[in-house]
């Protein structure tokens, strides 16, 4: 056997052997932090890889990246934007339902941008999951680590979305029915008085409607902040 034949020999073992001599080793310790510092915890925990811990775990540190990436981008493009968006459009007294319509209308338009941002990210995470390649020791508690910092708080993100959705829509409807009756529906403070006998069924309708919705979201974030905090 030649030296080059030699050589060539032990890189095929190498490569059938899957790693170099310290893979193992950036395994292991990559699968205990899987395990006790996302897996063992309550809710939801996305740390942030020390230089130590990135040097331990080799590549495997870009496996981990999928999930943090993941995290910082729907932090940016979805929990923040939808914060903010809720808070600058959402009225803060009834009569700002009317005077202040084209904020209501302009952020429920926004919302379907942040969904499709949501989407978006979710689904270059799950791409980026599929295509990795993993021991099955290991990828057995990358997915219970993936399923915990991605898929469930991305599922719980897109349960919310319908019902903000329908909450704007309430709001915009009991602005155009006020709008359209100026004479007899009056916003009073935190009354609203009607003239017209036969408004005061329609009117109801439409306030219960924005309460229920108003419900379900406070519901629905509820379900979210418990998730987070894993209570």
């Amino acid at each position: 056997m030649t030296g080059r034949t030699l050589l060539a020999g032990v890189l095929a073992l190498l490569v059938l052997a899957g790693c170099g001599p310290n893979e193992a080793a950036q395994r292991a310790a990559f699968i205990e932090f899987l395990q006790t510092r996302i897996i063992a915890k309550p809710g939801i925990h996305v740390p942030k890889l020390t230089a130590e811990e990135a040097t331990a775990f080799g590549d495997y540190a870009k496996h981990y990246a999928v999930i943090a990436d993941f995290n910082g981008a729907m932090d940016r493009s979805v929990s923040q934007p939808m914060q903010q968006a809720i808070a600058a459009g959402a009225p803060r007294a009834l009569g700002e339902i009317v005077t202040r319509r084209g904020d209501v209308a302009a952020v429920a338009t926004g919302m379907a941008a942040i969904r499709a941002a949501l989407d978006q990210q979710l689904a270059t995470a799950d791409a980026a999951h599929a295509a990795l390649k993993q021991p099955e020791d290991l990828k057995a508690v990358y997915d219970k680590a993936y399923d915990r910092d991605v898929t469930m708080p991305a599922r719980a993100m897109t349960e919310i979305f319908p019902e903000v959705d329908d909450a704007f829509k309430a709001i915009l409807a009991l602005a155009d029915f006020i709008a359209a009756h100026p004479n007899a529906v009056k916003i009073q403070g935190s009354m609203i008085e009607v003239s017209d006998a036969s408004l005061q069924a329609p009117l109801n309708a439409m306030l219960d409607a924005l309460r229920a919705k108003n419900e379900a979201i406070n519901k629905a974030q509820q379900r979210l902040d418990a998730l987070v905090s894993g209570s």
